[in-house]
């Protein structure tokens, strides 16, 4: 079992932004990763629809004999995870915005949060935002539209700038100092957010926290891959592949294949 893949799925391409750091902690690891880009974004569905395409997503990777599967889409963990733990026999790693590492951070008090509508209305965000010091106001910014534009290869596009800064520009009038990145799309806007920002923000996301805890639950159940084999990583995806391969470009050992699923 320790030579089994690591699952990933997410809404679409997005989720590549916590592979990637855990790929790059775990480097061993083989790894199984679910585009499921026909149905992005999946912060405008209902939370019902939402666990069901987990469960679907979960159990093509379960088919393909994945250990351990983390769920690298905010939206998907806020929604769906709580169902996904108590049905299957599988350890689980979920993607939650990081306030609680921002709350640390603030010296104005005041946090902004990008994320999608189905993370910022789950019960799950309410939980972890009220744990956090009162005194800390959290200014949220549904990003929508941005998720559509980065699955179609527009990451750096002039279309982008402008719907991205009518989400930036307020939240910088608030005074805020640490964005919170509640969607793993949005990482690869890290160079434009900075750019509008002028990088006198602190952009926050939870990659390097989930490579790490993806660590401590494989040493936990004693799955790691310590194995001298080159590790191996397949993509599936149910759209064409182009703008994945894209991401992925300079990374070895990666193929992708357009599956419907």
């Amino acid at each position: 079992m320790n030579y089994n893949p690591i699952g990933f799925f997410d809404s679409g391409i997005g989720g590549t932004s916590i592979w990637k750091e855990v790929t790059t902690l775990l480097p061993k690891e083989n790894t199984l990763y679910l585009s499921d880009s026909n149905n992005a974004p999946y912060g405008e569905k209902h939370t019902d629809e939402i666990i069901a395409l987990s469960i679907k997503n979960t159990e093509l990777l379960l088919d393909n004999n994945c250990k351990l599967i983390v769920v690298a889409c905010n939206t998907a963990t806020t929604n769906a995870i709580t169902y996904l733990r108590k049905t299957y026999d599988v350890p689980f790693i979920g993607i939650e915005p990081a306030i609680k590492p921002a709350a640390l951070k603030t010296k104005t008090k005041k946090i902004g949060i990008l994320a999608t509508k189905g993370t910022l209305n789950s019960a799950l965000f309410e939980k972890t935002s009220s744990s956090i010091d009162q005194q800390i106001i959290i200014k949220e910014t549904v990003g929508t539209g941005l998720v559509p534009l980065i699955e179609a290869g527009k990451i750096d596009s002039t279309e982008m700038q402008a719907l991205l800064a009518s989400y930036i520009n307020p939240l910088l009038k608030e005074q805020i100092d640490c964005l919170v990145l509640g969607c793993t799309h949005y990482p690869y806007l890290i160079p434009s957010i900075q750019k509008i920002t002028d990088k006198q923000i602190e952009i926050i996301d939870s990659g390097l926290a989930v490579a790490k805890q993806t660590k401590a639950i494989l040493l936990q159940h004693q799955i790691i891959n310590d194995s001298n084999i080159k590790a191996h990583h397949q993509f599936f995806i149910n759209t064409k592949k182009t703008v994945l391969e894209n991401i992925l470009k300079n990374t070895v050992g990666t193929q992708v294949l357009e599956k419907d699923f």
